[in-house]
């Protein structure tokens, strides 16, 4: 990989450039599907799911949290997945919906300030190939993850949901963010 450095900044070329613009062509896609909704039509629902577009941004959100936390902290940063009770599952399902008294534009604020903190601790791994060791989980069959492996999960979780909005929103009022 080669980079330099412009201003105390790393610029990247490469995998790492490639990835980094994926990330923010999936965030793109996200914020361009919930552009121009109300806080009342972000919260509602438009399929038989819980999803809605404002709690796919909480969802997205907490998503790159937790990933930006195990980038930063290590394996100490993820829960114990065994120990989780049945609140903290229902805390999780949350995540998937806008509660009363939640603005779109909150939710949106959060989402950037969780995008500059993980794109800063991507930006400063020194390799993409980093290991850092995971939780024991019933989610994770191997004892370790890259940076790479961790930048590919949040692109990959962020266009998936990007994809969920889309479908959402178009059933909501029949504009797409995509064609």
């Amino acid at each position: 990989m080669s980079e330099s450095t412009t201003g105390g900044k790393q610029n990247r070329s490469g995998e790492h450039a490639d990835l980094v613009t994926q990330i923010d062509r999936a965030r793109q896609s996200l914020r361009g599907t919930v552009s121009g909704l109300s806080d009342e039509e972000a919260r509602r629902r438009t399929t038989v799911s819980d999803l809605c577009l404002g709690g796919l941004i909480k969802h997205v959100t907490a998503v790159e949290q937790m990933w930006a936390n195990f980038l930063a902290e290590g394996r100490s940063a993820l829960p114990d997945f065994d120990s989780l009770t049945e609140a903290d599952w229902a805390r999780h399902a949350e995540q998937f919906r806008m509660m009363p008294g939640e603005t779109l534009d909150a939710l949106l604020a959060g989402y950037d300030v969780s995008n500059r903190r993980f794109d800063t601790l991507i930006a400063t791994q020194p390799d993409l190939d980093t290991t850092i060791a995971l939780p024991d989980s019933p989610f994770f069959t191997e004892q370790h993850w890259t940076v790479r492996r961790v930048l590919l999960h949040v692109v990959l979780d962020t266009a998936q949901h990007a994809g969920h909005a889309d479908i959402i929103r178009e059933a909501l009022d029949g504009k797409r963010s995509t064609g």
